[in-house]
């Protein structure tokens, strides 16, 4: 696809996705920054009009998201990627980070520690226990329905097919071979989230006209 489709693809795949509620933007607390960085997005409830500086200027937000506000939100940065508008905000990482293992040399003294991150390496059991990099990518990226999962594949398609874009290509053909291409073809489809949720609120209808029959 060229550009244009791919913008298409992720406009049609996004269009109905409802905003979370600015209560439920936030995805961490670890210190200040993630909320100064959401709290730029509140109130926000079309991502069309987010500018692409406005993006670099907060480009660390895709970290601090809640689920629903990643979903709700990654459009705007795919799009700005796609038109090559962005200087600092990268979405590619946020969709393949966790995918592949890197690791590097650091010297301390006599002494060279091998440094891993990606792929199986554990998080931190204090706090996740036996999760790895992998386990937590996919269970942040389940948000995504199956029309959207197509768009993220198109998009990374795209983009790994740019020369300027060469060195992101391996991580890229991994998360897609790992995740994003079985994710296509098999996530619940919008038709299913939408029936599920009327479904639901037929049920605390039923359950709401129980306890007040007038």
């Amino acid at each position: 696809m060229d550009a244009a489709a791919v913008i298409d693809v992720i406009e049609q795949a996004f269009a109905g996705v409802e905003h979370p509620g600015d209560p439920f933007l936030l995805g961490s607390h670890d210190g200040e920054e993630p909320l100064q960085e959401v709290s730029a997005f509140q109130g926000v409830y079309d991502w069309h009009t987010l500018s692409p500086e406005f993006l670099d200027a907060h480009y660390t937000v895709l970290s601090f998201f809640s689920e629903g506000g990643f979903r709700f939100y990654l459009p705007a940065f795919l799009i700005a990627d796609v038109r090559d508008l962005l200087q600092t905000a990268d979405p590619v990482f946020h969709l393949v980070h966790g995918f592949s293992e890197t690791s590097t040399l650091h010297k301390i003294g006599d002494r060279t520690f091998t440094r891993a991150s990606g792929g199986g390496r554990f998080i931190n059991p204090r706090r996740y226990g036996a999760m790895v990099s992998r386990d937590y990518a996919r269970y942040r990226l389940s948000v995504f329905s199956r029309e959207e999962a197509v768009a993220i594949v198109a998009y990374l398609d795209f983009v790994r097919q740019l020369e300027m874009r060469s060195a992101d290509r391996d991580r890229i053909d991994k998360a897609l071979a790992g995740f994003w291409r079985e994710r296509a073809a098999s996530a619940p489809a919008r038709a299913e989230m939408r029936r599920f949720l009327a479904e639901e609120a037929e049920y605390v209808g039923a359950l709401m006209r129980r306890k007040d029959p007038r």
